[in-house]
């Protein structure tokens, strides 16, 4: 899935940031409020299982987008207090893996996010919907050849993103990137286009994989780890995209009638692609979204890539949401079982680190699995209703929140 531009901060960084993001809405006589849903308050004692059975990793992954560097603002929509997460990262901070517990449980308020009937499809209900993403292994070269003939771009000079909420007078306000040309901006080339060579000298291939199936599945993921012919890897990291809109190539392919919905799995559309390459040329043309990407070495083989927030990426504890909604850093309970979980695991603790141009709403979340083809069916088959408890820091002036 896309990944967006990074959008993390330091600690210092955050506390700058905190009369922009006061936390979520309200009036005097309402519930709290993100997006279309409303925050329903409950003690930590009445959900079952928290804070599961590893609090720690939880704590590990919260500590990692507190460290993050900054980079750029944040949506002025986003939900939680800078000031008060600054101040629950600098207790994180020194705090011991068995304090991970009563960190999550004494540290935060936590709120059950409630979508109202018309957002639901039903009536009201405490279930939002979760699917996961992995980081792929490919096969690839520094060099064209037979082997390899799709190359990965790297961003053009040219391309100008726009942060979540931004816009820009004169670009359609759904397009999350332009292209700066003299004085002005315009609508950056489309897939189509840029494979038909729109980009001209700005078209910097860093690597080449096997074929445009490949590419599509390292696009739709927003990285990868890629084996080179001398067995060294080398991560493929997301740094930008041309701001069109994303259509889901395997939805096409069902929609089209190649494939049934029901056992459809990447490894089943990714052959079905190879086996129809004509066609294939043709529906993933129909995804107008190109990614763009950068280099890095493959520091940690545990952690994933650099997610949104500017922070590695801890599987099964990294979520992607809705970065117009919601603060990189908040700890969110998901409310039911996750993949790789124990056995009776009723619930988990994830944080915040990342965002898709896929994840839309206060109650939808994107889980990053781990590396490889056994986190890939993982991935594929993680699409379920689950329950989403976010965890708002209490002020940092409150006796309480200590």
């Amino acid at each position: 899935m896309p990944r967006l531009s990074p959008c993390g901060g330091r600690l210092a960084a955050a506390a700058l940031l905190a009369s922009v993001l006061p936390g979520p809405a309200a009036d005097a006589a309402g519930p709290l409020r993100v997006g279309e849903a409303r925050l329903e308050p409950v003690a930590p004692a009445d959900l079952p299982g928290f804070p599961g059975a590893d609090p720690g990793a939880a704590l590990d992954a919260f500590r990692r987008v507190c460290a993050a560097p900054p980079a750029s603002p944040i949506s002025p929509t986003a939900t939680g207090s800078a000031a008060d997460l600054a101040a629950a990262c600098a207790e994180a901070g020194a705090l011991a893996p068995a304090g991970a517990a009563r960190f999550f449980a004494e540290r935060f308020d936590a709120y059950r996010v409630v979508r109202p009937p018309e957002a639901a499809g039903g009536p009201e209900r405490r279930s939002g919907f979760l699917t996961g993403y992995f980081e792929p292994e490919l096969a690839g070269s520094l060099e064209p050849g037979p082997d390899y003939t799709a190359a990965v771009l790297a961003r053009p000079d040219d391309l100008v993103g726009l942060n979540p909420g931004e816009t820009r007078p004169g670009l359609d306000p759904a397009l999350r990137a332009a292209r700066a040309v003299d004085d002005r901006l315009e609508p950056y080339p489309d897939r189509a286009a840029i494979e038909d060579g729109a980009l001209g000298a700005r078209a910097r291939p860093l690597l080449w994989l096997r074929d445009g199936v490949d590419l599509l599945v390292l696009q739709v993921q927003g990285s990868g780890r890629v084996r080179l012919p001398d067995g060294r890897s080398v991560r493929v990291l997301y740094d930008g995209r041309n701001g069109r809109p994303y259509t889901s190539v395997a939805k096409l392919i069902v929609q089209a009638g190649h494939l049934p919905l029901e056992g459809l799995t990447l490894a089943r559309w990714t052959a079905w692609l190879r086996a129809n390459p004509e066609t294939a040329r043709r529906l993933i043309r129909a995804n107008a979204s190109y990614i763009f990407f950068r280099l890095a070495p493959v520091e940690d083989p545990a952690l994933g890539p650099v997610g949104a927030a500017g922070a590695p990426l801890k599987p099964g504890r990294s979520i992607a949401v809705d970065a117009n909604l919601w603060r990189y850093g908040l700890p969110f309970w998901l409310e039911g079982r996750l993949p790789g979980g124990a056995s009776g695991e009723a619930g988990r603790l994830v944080v915040a680190a990342d965002t898709g141009s896929a994840i839309v709403g206060p109650a939808r979340g994107d889980l990053y699995v781990g590396t490889g083809a056994e986190a890939g069916a993982a991935a594929g088959d993680l699409r379920d209703a689950v329950g989403f408890v976010v965890l708002l820091p209490k002020p940092a002036s409150d006796p309480s929140g200590r």
